[in-house]
């Protein structure tokens, strides 16, 4: 399913089968997961993506071959491959383990075709081993929505009580592991979604009500899934002294001005960019640890389109993945 132009839907093509390069595998793709990124693109919203170019970064496969140099996986092996997909490993960033901020960085689905399809490639570099009790179906959800939901839960530092406002692909998945590290999560969702309440308490909230609400405790932090810049003002008041306000979406609308007084008393806001490999490999073994469910809503590859469509009218719960070849258990 290829984007050939911001604001067009996805065209389904027959394209030639990608070759790996040195230290690329080509992965035989069994699922992908949708993201609230890959709306930003579609949208425009990001502004630069490759054109054409293949969407799709929660990618879940099989390895069918090994370019040149390629070792770390063996053909047949189950794996992986999240947003980022390529650092230049010389930088002041990449060199102090955070690749995450490497300027020539380059991301799946964005700067290299994706998950959309049959058959990707990727560097070996970022590639994941999938979890083992985990079908590529419901492994897809892990490799961004949980990886960078857990790098912006390791930004909330300590805190007892958080707050999740967007509770979607990210949110259910990083409420398990809250309530498996012992705790509270107050869960936020639109202004008359009792189905989103009721969902967020089925995955362990001990509180949820609608994001123009104040949660019934103060907050020691909360993490901002939804794109929605005014949340931060809201969140704010919502964190008690001391406490941290995280935005972990690659783009969100303006955030209005607010008054000194909310951010006042050492409250802090911070911004999530991307995640390091690092981060997927302590998030993957704490999901197993913590028995991280995911709820899916499957859609064949040729309706891409449709769960694009419903991510953005919020009709789904849980993660939209696309499936490309029936999958199965580890």
């Amino acid at each position: 399913m290829v984007l050939r132009g911001v604001g067009r839907p996805l065209v389904l093509e027959n394209l030639p089968v990608p070759r790996p390069g040195p230290g690329q595998i080509l992965i035989r793709v069994s699922a992908c997961g949708v993201c609230r990124t890959d709306l930003h693109i579609t949208d425009g919203e990001l502004d630069r993506p490759k054109l054409p170019v293949v969407l799709g970064h929660q990618i879940a496969g099989v390895v069918a071959a090994a370019g040149e140099g390629a070792k770390r996986f063996p053909v047949g092996a189950r794996v992986g491959v999240g947003w980022l997909g390529w650092s230049c490993g010389k930088c002041a960033y990449c060199t102090a383990g955070r690749e995450n901020l490497c300027a020539d960085a380059r991301y799946t689905g964005y700067d290299v075709d994706g998950g959309f399809a049959e058959m990707a490639v990727a560097d070996e570099r970022f590639v994941f081993p999938v979890p083992e009790g985990y079908s590529a179906l419901e492994a897809a959800p892990l490799l961004c929505g949980g990886l960078i939901g857990y790098r912006a839960y390791r930004f909330a530092g300590d805190a007892k009580r958080i707050g999740l406002y967007g509770f979607g692909s990210a949110a259910h998945m990083i409420a398990q592991v809250a309530r498996f590290e012992g705790r509270e999560v107050y869960a936020f969702v639109r202004p008359g979604d009792p189905e989103g309440e009721a969902f967020a308490r089925e995955f362990g909230a001990a509180w949820a009500g609608a994001s123009d609400e104040a949660p019934p405790v103060e907050l020691d932090a909360a993490i901002i899934f939804a794109p929605v810049g005014a949340l931060v003002p809201a969140a704010l008041r919502a964190v008690a002294r001391g406490g941290t306000v995280v935005c972990a979406g690659i783009h969100m609308s303006d955030i209005p001005s607010f008054p000194y007084s909310i951010l006042w008393g050492e409250r802090s806001v911070k911004s999530v960019a991307n995640l390091t490999r690092r981060d997927g490999e302590e998030f993957l073994a704490l999901a197993v640890k913590a028995r991280v469910r995911t709820e899916v809503r499957p859609y064949p590859l040729d309706k891409a389109n449709a769960a694009l469509d419903d991510l953005r009218e919020g009709r789904v719960k849980g993660t939209a993945v696309i499936v490309v070849r029936e999958p199965r258990a580890g």
